[in-house]
């Protein structure tokens, strides 16, 4: 009798065990995918000769986006790896992805869903003030848009063009143009330091501290594939330093007569970089008296030798190699807080254009908006389109 039940009890400890050192297995595995997941339901096998109810552990995951995130408790039998939670399927998934992983618990493949928290893309000001609200003859999806004739200044379409938003990279133009005023030789090589890192932002940058280019290959990059950090590092070298940049921004503006702009830093990488689309068709017309800046701007690729190795760029704006398009000058910007943005000086129908289109929803709307109002324009454009909600009032 003695005998019979140490034999039990000892199938019992060795089933607990390999059930124990199958948990700490799957937790392990559990534990080296953590980014914020559903969190694996720990559970205990049941003895042979024991109720075959497993006991079910369970833990809500934090979401970056959403909060708690409910879970199922999923069940184990002997000697199996622990199976991730499945999510409950009529619960709200705003912010949360799921990803398929797969990884070998006890010489056995498994693969388990988990759901990744992640955090939605904040509103951009255009969004939060309801400029996307405003409705247009096109349906655009860009909440700003603004075209006039280049050569009469007559305004053929017109959406919220009034409206004071942040600009992204759009500022570059501006930073192109007080490095060329400043008249330094385009030969003179600049490095690229701790201070030109995107402390704002925390973007990164192909362009590592250290690197050492030309003040002319730094503006190429920066106009044409909108790097960042060689436009910070051209405002660093500018006599005076970058404060002295900055105010020299400030000041063109005020010269051409862009009341409504305001510029905080020579990248855009901050919502202080502000603007209106009435305004921006001056720095546009102003960026297109500089040959320069139209070149660099609508270049299709580049490469730069850092002094470490070569790096190719390619343009930001896949227009321009678009062989139906007529494009004499471009930007591109984005940031949260601005959406997709674009300004283009191009020759539509015959006629040279502005167009400025800011606040776009969507990676490549931009681009399509573009290429719908080109459409209108090369159909004759009708009549101006007026569909601004300020249009004719005071700016906002």
């Amino acid at each position: 009798m003695k005998t019979d039940m140490f034999s039990s009890l000892k199938v019992l400890h060795g089933a607990a065990r390999s059930t124990a050192l199958s948990v700490a297995v799957s937790l392990a595995v559990a534990a080296a995918f953590a980014t914020p997941v559903s969190t694996f339901a720990a559970t205990s096998a049941a003895s042979a000769n024991t109720s075959k109810h497993a006991k079910t552990a369970r833990k809500p995951a934090q979401a970056a986006a959403t909060g708690k995130v409910s879970s199922h408790a999923a069940k184990a039998g002997k000697g199996e790896a622990v199976k991730a939670a499945a999510a409950d399927e009529d619960a709200p998934h705003a912010g949360v992805k799921r990803k398929r992983v797969t990884f070998t618990a006890n010489g056995r493949h498994r693969s388990v869903m988990r759901r990744v928290a992640y955090e939605p893309r904040q509103p951009s000001v255009g969004q939060a003030f309801g400029l996307h609200e405003t409705p247009d003859a096109l349906m655009l999806r860009s909440s700003v848009a603004y075209v006039i004739d280049q050569n009469s200044g007559e305004t053929l379409f017109d959406k919220n063009s009034r409206a004071v938003v942040p600009i992204a990279s759009i500022s570059k133009l501006m930073t192109a143009m007080v490095v060329l005023d400043s008249k330094e030789p385009m030969t003179d090589q600049i490095e690229v330091t701790d201070e030109d890192r995107d402390y704002e932002k925390n973007t990164g940058s192909r362009l590592s501290v250290g690197s050492v280019l030309s003040r002319e290959d730094m503006l190429h990059i920066a106009l044409m594939a909108s790097e960042n950090r060689a436009a910070a590092a051209l405002s660093r070298y500018y006599p005076g330093g970058r404060p002295a940049f900055l105010a020299a921004m400030n000041a063109k503006a005020r010269q051409l007569g862009m009341n409504d702009t305001h510029f905080e830093n020579p990248t855009g990488l901050t919502s202080m970089n502000v603007s209106s689309a009435r305004d921006l068709v001056k720095m546009v017309n102003a960026a297109y008296q500089y040959p320069l800046i139209r070149k660099f701007s609508t270049d299709h690729s580049y490469e730069v030798y850092t002094g470490k190795r070569t790096l190719a760029y390619n343009s930001t704006n896949a227009l321009v190699r678009n062989p139906t398009w007529d494009i004499g000058l471009q930007k591109t910007g984005f940031i949260n807080e601005a959406g997709e943005c674009l300004v283009m000086q191009a020759t539509i129908h015959g006629r040279p254009m502005i167009l400025v289109l800011l606040d776009s929803s969507g990676k490549y709307s931009r681009f399509a908006d573009a290429t719908r109002l080109r459409t209108w324009l090369d159909n004759g454009g009708d009549q101006p389109r007026i569909t601004s909600a300020d249009a004719g009032g005071p700016g906002t």
